[in-house]
């Protein structure tokens, strides 16, 4: 069973365990995350990822980051294995669809739902009609 961590800007990533938490409270505790603080470097970022990691041995881990191309993001492509698959653009569906099939798929799996989660949870509405 995969690993999960969310890598975000502060407050963001505690933000997210918080809403799994809510949500899927028995599968939340699987869920590992890292707030960025300002003025953190991507060694930084790395470093810490890899102690939080340590403690899960030779385990996968899907790692979810913010924003592509910033620090978290930068330090979390450093841990890119064959056991370590980072997507970027976490969101609120794309936790909840990952938690859903967390421990029920193998890795590449879980990031392709993962992934599909956070497509599908952009929905564009109806305009409202004019204020008369």
């Amino acid at each position: 069973m995969p690993h999960l961590l969310v890598i975000a800007h502060a407050p963001l990533a505690t933000a997210l365990r918080q809403v799994a938490e809510h949500t899927f409270p028995d599968c939340a505790p699987t869920l590992t995350v890292l707030d960025v603080q300002s003025g953190q470097c991507a060694d930084d970022v790395e470093s810490a990822a890899r102690a939080l990691m340590a403690g899960a041995g030779d385990s996968e881990w899907l790692v979810l980051t913010d924003v592509f191309g910033a620090t978290p993001c930068n330090g979390a492509l450093r841990l890119v294995s064959e056991r370590v698959q980072v997507l970027t653009g976490v969101s609120v569906p794309m936790l909840w669809r990952t938690l859903c099939y967390a421990g029920q798929q193998p890795l590449t799996e879980l990031a392709r739902r993962a992934a599909q989660g956070a497509v599908s949870g952009v929905v564009a509405t109806p305009p409202l009609p004019p204020a008369e």
